[in-house]
């Protein structure tokens, strides 16, 4: 009876799960052209295929990720509405002081799908070839470089805040919908710079029209191999590594979120898309739903520290 009883509480496996059973949703929750739309449409097209229903991107930009991630989290917890997110849902749950939505309890984590550099470039106009005249130019004229922020708080924000109080330097934020529509102001000379996500502005900078001088991770990028890391550039021990992952609603079952897990997982290593994505700058993560639940701990304290130094924190 004991072992009966046992056997029927026993999860089935995610593969015999029946999802999807309509089309799918992937909410992006900013402007179309950045990098995590740049992900998303890389992925939908081989989800749609694997599952055999339509997945749709729907872009919902503005007020740092909130508006898209609030959309998400009243989706029926059922897996058909997904949200792609990445360090912003760590970051908006410190930056504002009311939310649509809990960013701790309202998400369950299914996957962190690429890590990535992010990287500062100028418009080759500004003359700025080095971090070291950017810093200096930064210190001795307060202000004088605009910087295209891809959302207010966002990861690039607090990355540059991280910059600016080790080394003193200080430029005017110009906040964005996202990567796409900050991009294009860089391009166009009404902005100096920007500081984002390395795979939204790759192929920009191998046709010199922005001028990269620094990513913020660890490592170079394999992308764009001679653009130093902002550590060899002049400041030591700095290191800030994004990442773009994927959320359900909470309440979605953990088998569905096993399966999406496992799916992902598999397209996200299939030969042509890995090599797609790291041509953009991208680094393929994986792992599984549990991982992502104790990255997003153990990066909160990090993060907080400098939101608090900054003063970032909006009520």
């Amino acid at each position: 009876m004991a072992a009966a009883a046992t056997a029927s509480y026993a999860e089935p496996d995610a593969s015999a799960i029946p999802w999807p059973t309509k089309p799918v949703r992937i909410i992006v929750p900013v402007a179309p052209g950045g990098s995590a739309d740049k992900l998303t449409r890389t992925l939908a097209d081989r989800l749609g295929t694997l599952w055999g229903q339509s997945v749709v991107v729907e872009n919902v930009p503005g007020a740092s990720g909130t508006i898209g991630a609030a959309k998400a989290a009243k989706a029926a917890p059922d897996g058909h509405t997904l949200l792609q997110q990445g360090e912003g849902m760590t970051l908006n749950g410190l930056l504002f002081a009311k939310l649509p939505y809990d960013s701790q309890k309202s998400f369950a984590p299914i996957i962190k799908a690429v890590v990535n550099p992010q990287v500062l470039v100028v418009n080759p106009s500004t003359g700025l070839h080095t971090l070291d005249q950017y810093i200096a130019q930064a210190r001795a004229k307060p202000q004088s470089i605009s910087v295209a922020l891809p959302g207010n708080g966002g990861i690039a924000h607090v990355a540059h805040e991280i910059l600016s109080q080790r080394t003193g330097a200080r430029v005017n934020y110009i906040p964005y919908s996202g990567g796409g529509p900050a991009t294009l102001d860089v391009l166009g000379g009404h902005a100096d710079a920007t500081l984002i996500t390395l795979a939204a502005v790759t192929e920009y900078v191998r046709a010199g029209k922005l001028r990269a001088l620094a990513v913020t991770t660890p490592y170079r990028s394999e992308a764009l191999p001679d653009v130093p890391t902002v550590a060899e550039a002049g400041v030591p021990g700095f290191a800030v590594e994004s990442w773009q992952g994927y959320f359900a609603p909470a309440g979605t079952p953990r088998q569905v979120i096993e399966k999406i897990n496992s799916d992902m997982r598999a397209v996200l290593q299939a030969p042509d898309v890995r090599a797609q994505l790291e041509k953009l700058g991208f680094k393929v993560a994986g792992g599984t739903s549990r991982d992502l639940a104790q990255s997003l701990r153990a990066e909160r304290p990090f993060y907080a520290k400098t939101i608090n130094a900054a003063g970032l924190m909006q009520q």
